[in-house]
C-alpha cells in the first residue's frame, strides 16, 4: 500500500512536460498499432478538454473578483502595457503573414463549400458582437464561456466588494484558492488527456488529407515560427532588456504544448494561470490579462486569416498592392480580436477579409473549407502561439514594471 502511495506521489510531483511527452508518444504508437483501439480512448481527451472548459469560466470570474476585491491601495496591475503588447503582437503577426505570402505566393484547389456556417459581414459586426458580449447576462456568460462578459462582471463585482468587510473578502480569497487547487488537479491529468487526443487525431485523420496543402501549411507555420521565435522575443527584449529566450521557451514548453493539443485558448486559461503562479507574477495582473489575452491576443488567428485570404487572391489572379496588403494586416488584426477562443474560431473570419478584394462569399467559404482540412495542424499551432504569448507578454510587462520600480 505504501509503495502504491509512493508511486502516486512521485507521479504527481514528476515533470509534467516529460509526462505529456510520454502521453504523445503513447498516443502515436497506439494509433499506429490499431485505429480502433485509438478511437476507443478518444473519450479521455474529450474528458480532459471538457474539464478545462468547465473550470475555466468560474476560475476567471472568482479569481478576477477576488483579486480586485483584495487589491491593496496604490497597487499597479500593469494592464495598459499588456494590452499594448497584445495589440502590437497581433498586428506584427498579420504583417509577417503578408510578407511571407508575398514572398511565397500560394494557390489553392478550392474544396467544397461549408454548410451551416455564418461568417460576420463586416468589422462593424465583429465590434458589435464584442460589445454585446460585454453586457451579457452573467449566468449566460459563465454557461457559454463568454470571457469578455465574465471579465466585465468579475471586475464589477470586485470593485463593488473592494470596500466590503475583511471577512467577505477572505471568503472570496478562500474560494479562489480552492478553485485554483482544483485547476492544479485537472492539469496533472494532462498526460492522460493528451494521450487520448493524440491517439484520436492520428486514428481519424492522419496526415494524408493535408499532404496536398504542403506549401500553404509551410507559409502558415513559417509565419507562426517567426512570430514565436523571433518577433515575440524581440518585443520582450525591448521591454525587459535581457535575454528573452529562457522565458519564451518555457512558455512555449509549458503553455504552448498543452494548447497545441487542446486547440482551445479558452481551455488553456487554467494552464496559463498555473504557469503565471509558477513564474511568481502579480496575481492581480494575470487574473485579468490571461482571460483577456484568450479573447484579444490572437496573433496566430491574424496569420491564418491573412495567409488564407492572400492565397484566395493569388488563386483568382488578383493583384495585391502594398497599401492593400497593409490594410489587410489591420483588418486581420482587428478581426482576430473577435475570433472565438475555440478550435477553428478564426476560419469564419476569412470571408470578412476576402471582401477587401471583392472575393465572393461562395469562394471565400470554399477557402474556409480548406482551412478545416488543414485544421489538424493549423489550428493546433495557432492556439499554441496565441496561448503561450499571453503568458510571455504578461510576464514581460510585470518584469518591466518591477525593473522600473527598482530604478525609481
Amino acid at each position: 500500500m505504501k509503495q502504491e502511495s509512493s508511486f502516486l506521489a512521485k507521479l504527481a510531483n514528476g515533470s509534467l512536460v516529460l509526462q505529456i511527452l510520454v502521453g504523445i508518444i503513447a498516443g502515436v504508437a497506439l494509433a499506429s498499432f490499431s485505429h480502433e483501439w485509438a478511437k476507443q480512448v478518444a473519450f479521455l481527451g474529450s474528458l480532459f478538454v471538457g474539464a478545462l472548459k468547465a473550470i475555466a469560466p468560474i476560475l476567471v470570474f472568482i479569481l478576477v473578483a477576488s483579486s480586485i476585491a483584495n487589491q491593496k491601495k496604490n497597487s499597479q496591475t500593469n494592464m495598459r502595457p499588456i494590452v499594448v503588447l497584445y495589440l502590437l503582437g497581433t498586428f506584427a503577426a498579420a504583417l509577417t503573414a503578408v510578407i511571407l505570402s508575398m514572398m511565397f505566393p500560394t494557390t489553392l484547389v478550392l474544396a467544397a463549400g461549408v454548410e451551416g456556417t455564418s461568417p460576420p459581414q463586416g468589422i462593424s459586426e465583429v465590434i458589435s458582437t464584442l460589445l454585446f458580449k460585454l453586457v451579457d447576462n452573467p449566468v449566460n456568460a459563465l454557461m457559454t464561456g463568454n470571457y469578455i462578459g465574465i471579465l466585465a462582471w468579475g471586475v464589477g463585482l470586485g470593485l463593488a466588494l473592494h470596500h466590503s468587510s475583511d471577512s467577505t473578502k477572505q471568503v472570496f480569497a478562500d474560494v479562489s484558492h480552492g478553485i485554483s487547487q482544483m485547476v492544479h488537479f485537472i492539469i496533472r491529468l494532462a498526460p492522460i488527456g493528451i494521450f487520448g487526443l493524440v491517439a484520436a487525431t492520428f486514428a481519424e485523420t492522419g496526415f494524408a488529407a493535408i499532404a496536398g496543402y504542403a506549401q500553404l501549411l509551410a507559409v502558415l507555420l513559417g509565419a507562426m515560427a517567426i512570430i514565436a521565435l523571433i518577433v515575440n522575443p524581440l518585443i520582450v527584449y525591448v521591454k525587459i532588456k535581457r535575454n528573452p529566450y529562457p522565458l519564451v521557451i518555457r512558455c512555449l514548453r509549458e503553455s504552448g504544448m498543452t494548447a497545441f493539443f487542446t486547440r482551445s485558448s479558452a481551455a488553456n486559461i487554467p494552464v496559463n494561470m498555473a504557469l503565471c503562479e509558477k513564474l511568481k507574477l502579480h496575481e492581480d495582473t494575470y487574473a485579468v490579462s490571461i482571460p483577456l489575452g484568450a479573447t484579444i491576443n490572437m496573433g496566430g488567428a491574424a496569420i491564418t486569416i491573412t495567409v488564407l485570404t492572400l492565397a484566395a487572391a493569388h488563386t483568382l489572379g488578383i493583384q495585391v498592392d502594398l497599401l492593400t496588403a497593409l490594410l489587410l494586416s489591420i483588418v486581420a488584426a482587428i478581426s482576430a480580436c473577435g475570433a472565438s477562443g475555440v478550435a477553428g474560431g478564426s476560419l469564419l473570419l476569412i470571408p470578412l477579409a476576402c471582401s477587401l478584394f471583392g472575393i465572393s462569399n461562395d469562394v471565400a467559404m470554399q477557402v474556409v473549407a480548406v482551412g478545416f482540412i488543414i485544421g489538424v495542424i493549423q489550428d493546433a499551432a495557432e492556439t499554441a502561439l496565441n496561448s503561450s504569448t499571453d503568458v510571455i507578454f504578461t510576464a514581460a510587462a510585470c518584469e518591466a514594471a518591477e525593473n522600473k520600480a527598482k530604478l525609481g
